[in-house]
């Protein structure tokens, strides 16, 4: 593993069904994703972005081939360690926020410590909220708050336990295009002020282009990657790999 690796795949495959409808989402990938960068991961519908994501953080093991996050190799781990390594040093945040309604911000951003056997440090937990710009909303429930802001608990909550890793699944997908941008410099200034390494699925070039490399997948391989992306060349690139390729695989 490349020491400036905080995520790598080596030869990755993850397939769904069997005998003739078996279908490879993942075909033998090989991926690093350089520690302190935000990386978007893009493709077709069926192109296998979602399922990389998924075995990236351990929520899915691969059938074949090694996942190594900041040198661990996730397949050494019996089921219990993993999910400990997921709650101490990862990180997530997906589309629909999936805050609880009866807490508050505060204790929304709270609970992965609380899940963890830990009492949150209030100074700590505050101070998060304080750093997504929510510092005057910590008692509000979800409820109380619009999209944006709720996302931005969500963040908070991902990064209270300072993971090596956040990965953000369509983080933008249910926000309008004022919230969507807010959330994504925010997401920026994370790996531009603290080296937050993050990997992000999205369907949207404007997202993409808010990070340092695009990764494209098409039909479970990495066919592309494009660094210092702009918008308008990430949707070109996009266009011509759905004209060119059929989807059918699982996300």
């Amino acid at each position: 593993m490349d020491s400036n690796d905080v995520v790598r795949l080596e030869q990755v495959t993850r397939s769904y069904g069997a005998g003739q409808n078996a279908v490879t989402a993942l075909g033998g990938v090989t991926v690093g994703f350089a520690r302190g960068t935000f990386t978007a991961v893009m493709g077709p519908s069926g192109s296998g972005k979602s399922t990389l994501l998924q075995c990236a953080a351990g929520l899915d093991r691969p059938d074949s081939g090694q996942v190594m996050v900041d040198g661990v190799d996730l397949g050494s781990l019996d089921e219990t360690a993993l999910t400990v390594l997921r709650r101490e040093q990862l990180g997530f945040i997906f589309q629909s926020f999936n805050l609880l309604g009866a807490l508050t911000a505060e204790q929304n951003v709270g609970l992965p410590l609380r899940l963890a056997g830990r009492k949150p440090d209030s100074g700590k937990v505050r101070a998060a909220l304080a750093q997504v710009g929510l510092g005057e909303r910590v008692g509000h429930l979800p409820s109380q708050l619009s999209g944006g802001q709720q996302q931005r608990v969500a963040i908070a909550r991902a990064l209270i336990s300072a993971p090596k890793v956040l990965f953000a699944d369509e983080p933008t997908g249910a926000l309008d295009s004022s919230s969507s941008r807010d959330v994504l410099a925010l997401l920026r200034s994370l790996v531009d002020e603290q080296g937050q390494s993050t990997i992000m699925v999205t369907h949207d070039p404007v997202a993409a282009s808010y990070a340092d490399t695009v990764l494209f997948l098409a039909d479970g391989q990495v066919v592309d990657r494009l660094v210092a992306p702009d918008p308008q060349t990430v949707a070109e690139r996009m266009t011509s790999l759905e004209s060119a390729r059929g989807g059918g695989a699982p996300r």
